[in-house]
């Protein structure tokens, strides 16, 4: 990706929240699976499948390559979807329970983690959430998953 894409990216944000971006993105390229990109998707700093990887791309928009993980801002806080995740269940469940015997009670949805302003992100268990999945698991994850009319077009 254009490095001027990511650079307008950080300098868009307030002071506070580039640092913290720049944090969850040094911990995240440090323990992410080989074969993903980095780019801009869906307006966030993300991490996805290439189509020289994985030419289909995603089912909803085949233009769009095959997302892996995102994070962003929202108003409240940070959101860090993690799409991995949320095609494999026992990732995002295993990374509540680690938090949990820490003490930290994580906002989860299905493949979300929210954090608000000022929290603290558990970085070193995010890295290994990363770290406890491949491209190739992830996509076989994310094909079996795939609706029937989907599955079709490939």
């Amino acid at each position: 990706m254009p490095a001027a894409e990511l650079d307008a990216l950080f300098a868009a944000l307030p002071e506070d929240r580039r640092a913290t971006l720049m944090e969850v993105r040094d911990a995240i390229n440090a323990a992410r699976p080989d074969g993903l990109e980095e780019g801009l998707q869906y307006g966030m700093l993300s991490w996805f499948v290439p189509h020289t990887r994985y030419p289909a791309g995603y089912h909803c928009d085949a233009r769009q390559p095959v997302p892996f993980a995102s994070v962003g801002w929202r108003k409240e806080g940070l959101a860090l979807h993690l799409f991995f995740a949320y095609v494999d269940g026992e990732t995002l469940a295993r990374l509540v329970t680690q938090a949990a015997a820490r003490g930290i009670k994580l906002d989860a949805g299905k493949g979300c983690l929210r954090f608000r302003k000022g929290a603290a992100v558990p970085l070193d268990l995010i890295a290994d959430a990363f770290r406890s999945t491949t491209v190739d698991v992830f996509l076989a994850r994310y094909e079996a998953g795939l609706p029937p009319s989907a599955r079709r077009r490939r």
